[in-house]
C-alpha cells in the first residue's frame, strides 16, 4: 500500500465496533499511546468452557447519562497498561472488529475506566497499522458511521 492509498484521518473519528454492537463511538486518535483503551461502566468476568468471558456496559456518546450498551468478549489476556503518566494498571484485553473510514480490521482493545476522559474510546497505534496517514489539524474526516437498518 502506498501512501497515496492510505486513508487520512484526523486526531479524533467516529468509529463502529460492531461485534460489541456499538455503531458509532467517538474515539481520539493517538499515536503515543500503543493500545487501544474502551471506557467501560460496568466489568464482570465469568469463566466458560475454560475460558474468561468479559461482560461490560459502554456508553458509546461518552455523556453522563448516555444509555449503557451491554457487551461481551472472551478476553485474550490481562496485562500492565501505563498511561501518559506512568501509572501502571492490571487491564482486561478483548480483541474485536473495528470499522473506520470504510475499512474494518480486527484489534486488541483493553477495557478501562475513561469516566474522566474526553473520549470513551483511544485508538492507539498498533490498532492503526499502516492503513491510515493521520491529519492531526483535522477532526472526523470520515464521518459519522451510519445507523443499520
Amino acid at each position: 500500500m502506498t501512501e497515496r492509498d492510505l486513508i487520512v484521518i484526523g486526531w479524533r473519528e467516529w468509529l463502529t465496533l460492531p461485534e460489541l454492537g456499538v455503531a458509532a463511538i467517538k474515539a481520539k486518535i493517538d499515536t503515543g499511546a500503543r493500545t487501544s483503551s474502551l471506557h467501560v461502566d460496568t466489568l464482570l468476568t465469568q469463566e466458560r468452557a475454560g475460558l474468561t468471558w468479559l461482560r461490560f456496559s459502554v456508553a458509546a456518546s461518552g455523556r453522563r447519562h448516555a444509555p449503557l450498551i451491554e457487551c461481551e468478549a472472551p478476553a485474550i489476556g490481562r496485562r500492565a497498561v501505563s498511561d501518559s503518566g506512568g501509572h501502571a494498571t492490571l487491564r482486561w484485553f478483548i480483541r474485536t472488529r473495528i470499522e473506520l473510514g470504510g475499512i474494518g480490521f480486527d484489534a486488541e482493545i483493553n477495557l478501562t475506566n475513561r469516566h474522566n476522559m474526553l473520549f470513551p474510546m483511544l485508538l492507539g497505534r498498533s490498532a492503526l497499522g499502516h492503513r491510515f496517514l493521520l491529519d492531526p489539524a483535522a477532526s472526523y474526516r470520515c464521518g459519522k458511521p451510519n445507523k443499520p437498518k
